[in-house]
């Protein structure tokens, strides 16, 4: 009898170890994080979203791992990266920037994989989701809604006499060409025309800017356009030369690539939140098809006053709130 029992055990055993095995026990869940490019503000969102896993229980190394790839600014090596994680059954897929969520979401169509993107100026115009309010769509995330009014107003006041404003963008990336649309829309309420011109890739970011500069550009407003950021020191060695400071979107453009100033969104806090709301899914706290998108519109102005001087700019006392990154 004791024998007979030893052995059920034995049997009940190794019946339920198989089960876990099968479930995946207590494997820590692989998340895919795919990041589009590898400037400064998308590495923030990375360095946040690490944080915001951790601070909503899933820890890198202990109960989740984190596979992170860069595309380097490269749409066909994002779809790749997505679709190879897709087939690798990853439990997660989070997107930074608007071309790598269009490829996660694209490649985890079919599949039961949540997708949590990370600074994307409009999911809706990316498809991304139904609503922002209600996505239904098996992803959901933060959107970077950049401050465009708030950046005109710094920019009317920085420059008073200025009239054309020049746009680089990509026209395969949504976010900047939507952006590009609101900003026509708003820079005639302050005075100003817009002259844009478009690039497909890399290897136009050159003759962009200088046919900018060809039509007498007073200065140059940058977007969190990932192919031009990507690329920014092309732009800003061929503005310099020709004496036409750049405004860009966000902190780490002026702190490190040489913009004057921009109506900056704090990236690491965008991150946090992500990771925060990819935890919140993976822990079934909160539904990848109802949980809403979280806008981040509140910016503050920053500047540079070493880049404001190559230019004989000063950052005027209605704007003495800003901060300057030196």
């Amino acid at each position: 009898m004791k024998k007979r029992i030893i052995a059920i055990i034995t049997i009940l055993g190794l019946v339920f170890g198989l089960a876990a095995c099968g479930s995946g026990g207590d494997d820590p869940l692989r998340i895919g994080i795919i990041q589009f490019a590898p400037h400064a503000s998308l590495d923030n969102c990375h360095y946040g979203i690490v944080q915001g896993l951790a601070q909503g229980g899933y820890v890198d190394g202990e109960n989740i791992t984190i596979t992170h790839q860069n595309a380097m600014g490269d749409r066909s090596q994002s779809d790749l990266m997505a679709r190879n994680m897709v087939a690798a059954g990853y439990d997660m897929i989070i997107a930074i920037a608007t071309p790598s969520a269009m490829s996660a979401f694209s490649a985890t169509l079919e599949e039961d994989i949540p997708v949590i993107f990370s600074a994307i100026s409009n999911p809706l115009a990316a498809g991304l989701v139904e609503t922002l309010e209600n996505p239904q769509s098996g992803a959901t995330g933060t959107s970077d809604a950049l401050n465009l009014e708030g950046q005109l107003t710094m920019i009317r006041a920085i420059m008073p006499e200025a009239e054309r404003i020049g746009v680089l963008f990509t026209t395969g990336e949504v976010n900047s060409v939507n952006h590009l649309a609101l900003f026509e829309e708003l820079a005639p309420q302050f005075g100003f025309t817009v002259v844009s011109q478009g690039v497909t890739d890399a290897s136009e970011v050159a003759t962009g800017i200088n046919a900018l500069i060809a039509q007498g550009i007073d200065l140059l407003n940058n977007f969190t356009d990932n192919n031009v950021v990507n690329n920014i020191a092309t732009v800003i060695r061929a503005t310099d030369e020709a004496g036409i400071p750049v405004f860009g979107s966000e902190s780490e453009q002026v702190a490190l690539y040489g913009c004057v100033a921009a109506e900056s969104i704090d990236y690491v806090a965008l991150g946090i939140e992500t990771g925060l709301m990819a935890a919140a899914v993976l822990s079934g706290e909160a539904d990848i098809m109802t949980l809403p998108v979280t806008v981040f519109r509140e910016s503050t102005p920053v500047f540079s006053s070493t880049n404001m001087a190559r230019f004989g700019l000063t950052m005027p006392e209605s704007f003495s709130h800003a901060i300057d990154l030196g």
